[in-house]
């Protein structure tokens, strides 16, 4: 099986994976709105987000390293595995001793025992870790759905099963320990057949693969700051209810990119890898990720943008009105971001991520005194513009990089970029004249203009993008 039949066959696996999961979270997240309070979000929000700053720290970049390299070496893979196991531990081991001074830093006693049983992520997820690193080295899309989908489904059914018997936020915690537990059991059993564990721990070989994951680290940690400096500004300022706020409406807002954009990302870098060398190549193939990445996003970001008033009582519940002008701001960060995200693929292929430690560095200096001044001023709303102002500073300089990697890009990106924009300015236009006739309140009215703007937009696209038997040849191929 050739290259582009084995993208071809790994995007069907992960479209499905991310179909199914995401229908899942977000049943997830609409049940939950109705049983929790905003608090009980933001107590897992703080705990999210230590969680996820030590979390950098934990595979210093080894997954871009094993792809770039083509590492195969079972000395190699074993002292990596072995690396990873004890990283984990200290980590674990830190954050047990470390949450009564973060839950006094924060005054909220329930952050505490959420804390404590996160902490049990770390040994559990680098069990099966670098099998799945190995699964995706050798294109195994397949197997990657698979462990994908059985633990968001495991883990989806244990939280709202606990949210109903009154664990609160506790439900969420241990829905994430028992998807994860799932998916690293299946990481051992689908990637055993790639990597059996040595008892060797050979640190000299493994220098190339540290070499190449600090500035990785380093990007991790900046990467890490800068997109959640105004979640720690908001829950050590503002309280952890408004975090809870904040996080639902960001979640809400970026849920097409963070769900979508890995399904053509994660199959297109082991594939770049490939051809690193070829720098036309790489233009063509990173100005064919930008186009999909926008003809699937830009659509979902403006229908939510302009329907938020009627999606987010039909999804959330009335308790969380409050969301809905934040949503709007998190989409143009969405927009933003999902022009951003292709970078670090092709960084990654070039074997520079030192540029994306300097891309978060500068965009981090920009960050913290424009949230701080904004959040003062303006509450928070102010820190949600001031993330849409960073994120547009950040993909300014992310296409200039883009510019020294692969030459003149953006006069292509510019032709290509107008048709879906175009599109989606006649979709919120319809839809808002649907509202002006008819209203919103109902959820017959928002079926509707969801109905209408999809489409509108299908309408479009097979009208002057794609035609039908481009969409036949297409389904012949998958």
């Amino acid at each position: 099986m050739s290259n582009k039949q084995k993208a071809v066959n790994g995007g069907k696996w992960i479209t499905l994976s991310t179909v199914i999961s995401t229908v899942f979270q977000f049943v997830q997240v609409a049940v939950l709105a109705r049983l929790l309070a905003p608090a009980d979000f933001g107590v897992v929000g703080v705990s999210n987000l230590i969680i996820g700053f030590f979390g950098v720290f934990a595979n210093l970049g080894f997954s871009n390293s094993i792809i770039y390299k083509q590492e195969s070496d079972r000395t190699v893979l074993s002292t990596l595995y072995w690396l990873n196991m004890l990283v984990g531990l200290v980590l674990f081991i830190i954050i047990q001793f470390s949450a009564p001074a973060i839950v006094s830093f924060y005054s909220e006693p329930k952050l505490e025992r959420v804390l404590e049983l996160s902490s049990f992520y770390f040994l559990i997820v680098y069990f099966g870790q670098l099998y799945m690193f190995l699964l995706e080295k050798e294109l195994r899309f397949k197997s990657v759905a698979t462990i994908d989908i059985t633990g968001i489904i495991v883990g989806t059914i244990t939280t709202i099963t606990l949210a109903y018997s009154g664990f609160e936020e506790l439900s969420l915690i241990i829905g994430q320990l028992v998807s994860q537990t799932v998916k690293s059991a299946l990481q051992i059993i689908l990637g055993r057949s790639l990597f059996k564990p040595a008892f060797r721990f050979a640190i000299s070989k493994v220098q190339e693969h540290l070499r190449f994951g600090v500035f990785n680290l380093g990007d991790g940690i900046l990467g890490f700051v800068q997109a959640n400096a105004d979640n720690f500004f908001i829950s050590s300022i503002l309280g952890v209810k408004m975090l809870g706020y904040y996080t639902l409406a960001y979640q809400l807002a970026v849920f097409p990119i963070i769900r979508l954009n890995p399904i053509i990302l994660q199959v297109a870098y082991p594939i770049l890898a490939k051809m690193q060398d070829n720098n036309e190549g790489l233009k063509r193939a990173y100005l064919k990720i930008l186009d999909v990445l926008m003809f699937c996003n830009l659509p979902l970001l403006a229908g939510l943008f302009i329907t938020a008033e009627s999606v987010v009582p039909l999804i959330y519940g009335p308790n969380w009105n409050a969301t809905i002008h934040l949503i709007q701001i998190f989409v143009f960060v969405g927009l933003f971001s999902c022009l951003s995200h292709p970078l670090f693929t092709l960084a990654f292929t070039k074997g520079k991520p030192n540029l994306l430690f300097y891309l978060n560095l500068i965009t981090l200096v920009v960050k913290i005194p424009l949230v701080y001044i904004m959040g003062h001023a303006y509450g928070i709303t102010g820190i949600a513009v001031s993330f849409v102002l960073v994120t547009l500073f950040n993909l300014i300089l992310n296409f200039r990089l883009v510019h020294y990697l692969v030459g003149d890009f953006l006069g292509l990106f510019m032709k290509n970029f107008i048709q879906p924009l175009f599109f989606c300015v006649v979709m919120v236009a319809v839809i808002a004249l649907y509202k002006s006739v008819t209203g919103h309140g109902s959820i017959v009215h928002t079926i509707a203009q969801i109905a209408l703007g999809g489409a509108t937009y299908v309408g479009l696209t097979l009208a002057f993008k794609i035609s039908f038997s481009e969409l036949k040849a297409l389904r012949e191929v998958v």
